[in-house]
């Protein structure tokens, strides 16, 4: 595993993109909103904050005699209806097991769901609905709804452990990635394309790109790459509602693109790789981990989907056959028989395991309060839940600087298996050390 610098350059990249300062401004326009009608974060502090129980420790916020409950603000209606729901249900299963266990601090582990349907003004409101009653968020799916809520939440002071890799969410002590961030993870995307499917100095490469934190801060890698390794970006921006890549398509083929990026959702994939297959543009694409269903594997683009399609990954698959894949592979078949493997299960497996690391140590130290669990998890270093070791022990950068390169493939058990282990390239090193 790689060294993690001081820091990350990654962290102010983001914040000067138009769309980005557009999205960020409407969003904390709707938070105001919300929270002009509901608790204030400061005020829930102030009256619940510093109990101590029968055992000396110290409570709050989320957290009585019986229970610890912590927020999952998720979709599991919108563009990311299906991660949303594997995720959920892995952390699920860990309060179920864990509970089955004894719970941690003698407390019984309570998941509250909340369904944002990948809408802004229903991600703020649950936010808001949830930020008196909860001690954390073992789950929150948006960058955007993640950094809408940022400056807020440096008030209250309760863990968010998100299912978003943008830059934009390092640098807070209660917001912690699992894993590279988006830019970096886009950095070795590309290394893969250069060392091992022909990408070389003097070639065009296309990125597709959501518009707003994801997209913006993925397409920050993809230009760094450009600038180290000669090469050039072609540029083609969407929207979260943009589902057809014809025209995205006809654009790179014209420009004679000899790769693709994508920084958007399982639909705009299976749009984008079936496209290209059948209008001749045969060449690898590459997306990040939020990229890619295995259900995408029964669509029409299946086929080429598993021909020229990769996926850059903070973690090992759920199919691998490492111990932590394959036990909690099986532990979730046995719960959900009805429902398949996705990389979903291990997000929501590792966001929930890592929280639960941190309350177990915030419990040794006699401090279950918002900020004893964030110091508590600052001292997690060297932390593997069996998908990778994680070093949260710095807020301004990424957890870790690896990628795993994932191949789709219908018959691997999760729809994908793992064409190169964890690495982080030299480009990526250098980006983070800058």
């Amino acid at each position: 595993m790689s060294v993690l610098p001081p820091r990350t350059k990654a962290t102010t990249k983001t914040t000067t993109k138009a769309t980005t300062k557009a999205t960020a401004t409407a969003l904390a326009a709707l938070l105001a909103l919300a929270g002009a009608a509901g608790c204030s974060s400061k005020a829930s502090d102030a009256k619940d904050e510093g109990k101590d129980d029968a055992q000396g420790v110290r409570t709050g916020v989320g957290v009585t005699e019986k229970e610890i409950t912590l927020g999952a603000l998720t979709d599991m209606s919108g563009v990311y209806a299906t991660l949303g729901k594997s995720v959920t249900q892995a952390q699920q299963l860990y309060v179920k097991q864990t509970n089955e266990a004894g719970g941690i601090c003698g407390r019984q582990l309570k998941l509250t769901v909340r369904d944002h349907g990948y809408d802004p003004q229903k991600a703020v409101s649950a936010y808001t609905e949830l930020e008196p009653k909860v001690l954390g968020y073992a789950q929150f799916i948006g960058s955007p709804f993640v950094a809408a809520v940022k400056k807020r939440n440096e008030d209250s002071k309760a863990l968010i452990v998100p299912q978003a890799w943008s830059a934009a969410l390092l640098g807070s002590e209660y917001i912690r990635v699992i894993g590279s961030t988006y830019d970096i993870e886009t950095i070795n995307a590309i290394d893969f394309l250069m060392k091992e499917k022909g990408v070389k100095k003097g070639d065009k490469i296309g990125h597709v790109y959501f518009e707003g934190d994801y997209g913006e801060n993925a397409l920050e890698g993809s230009r760094h790459m450009a600038k180290e390794s000669g090469l050039s970006i072609v540029e083609q921006k969407i929207k979260p509602t943009d589902s057809d890549m014809s025209a995205q398509v006809a654009a790179l083929k014209q420009a004679k693109v000899k790769a693709i990026v994508l920084s958007a959702g399982p639909a705009q994939a299976a749009s984008l790789v079936g496209v290209a297959a059948a209008s001749g543009l045969k060449v690898p694409i590459i997306g990040n981990n939020s990229a890619f269903a295995p259900q995408l594997l029964g669509t029409q683009a299946g086929p080429a989907l598993e021909k020229m399609y990769f996926v850059a990954s903070p973690s090992l698959p759920i199919g691998d056959a490492a111990d932590g894949p394959s036990k909690l592979a099986a532990d979730y078949a046995k719960a959900y028989p009805k429902d398949g493997l996705d990389n979903g299960v291990v997000a929501g497996w590792t966001a929930a395991s890592t929280f639960g690391e941190a309350l177990k140590t915030a419990c040794k130290d006699k401090d279950l309060t918002r900020e004893g669990v964030a110091k508590a998890l600052r001292t997690m270093s060297a932390y593997d839940s069996g998908f990778g070791v994680q070093n949260y022990s710095e807020p301004k950068a990424p957890s870790s600087l690896e990628s795993v390169i994932l191949q789709p493939d219908k018959s691997a058990k999760g729809g994908a298996t793992a064409v190169r282990e964890a690495a982080t390239s030299e480009a990526a090193q250098s980006f983070a050390s800058d």
